[in-house]
């Protein structure tokens, strides 16, 4: 913790740098992602401060849209679409995924309650995958797919899509070589960006 604690001590000490921060935000991409720490949404894309609006959960879990039951999830999703007017929504699985990993191996996950009910919002079905590949690559580009079909459920997003002025984005991170791989409509599988 001591190396965190003397970055953030020093940090402040240039505010001509984040001056600007303090007029507001217009980041152009909402980034979607896995709440593991190995995943670095800025470091990734090599993004500044304001330039990406995040959303981390546990497996980059887009819970299903629910009118009248709001969650931090949706009113994220929403602010970032209606308030913000973000161009693209970007889900990023990744190799090696802890929660897409225990769906794959059916793990028993009765002593981390709130993780197994939060992981049953995981896909709409089941999740191909070889459980032999520790890095579960099928799965999680799977859990990306699933992810995707699910914002469409969003009605500002459902909205934005119609109108064109939204683009939904997949990509794969391998946390193991630092490759991003995009999904392509075209081929139906995730290419090199």
């Amino acid at each position: 913790m001591q190396p965190l604690i003397d970055n953030a001590r020093t940090f402040g000490q240039r505010p001509e740098e984040f001056a600007r921060l303090a007029e507001g935000q217009s980041p152009d991409v909402l980034f979607i992602t896995c709440s593991d720490s190995r995943v670095v949404p800025a470091l990734i894309t090599g993004a500044r401060p304001g330039e990406l609006f995040e959303l981390r959960t546990a497996g980059n879990i887009v819970p299903p849209y629910s009118p009248g039951r709001p969650t931090a999830e949706a009113a994220t999703i929403e602010y970032a679409v209606e308030v913000l007017g973000v161009t693209d929504i970007l889900v990023c699985g990744h190799s090696h995924c802890g929660a897409i990993g225990a769906l794959v191996r059916g793990e028993d996950l009765d002593a981390v309650p709130a993780v197994r009910d939060w992981l049953a919002h995981a896909a709409d079905g089941p999740v191909p995958a070889d459980v032999s590949d520790p890095a579960c690559a099928q799965a999680v580009q799977h859990h990306v797919l699933a992810q995707l079909l699910r914002l469409r459920s969003y009605p500002c997003v459902e909205q934005r899509l119609a109108s064109g002025r939204l683009r939904l984005r997949g990509w794969y991170y391998e946390v193991h070589t630092g490759a991003v791989r995009e999904h392509r409509a075209d081929t139906d599988a995730f290419e090199a960006l």
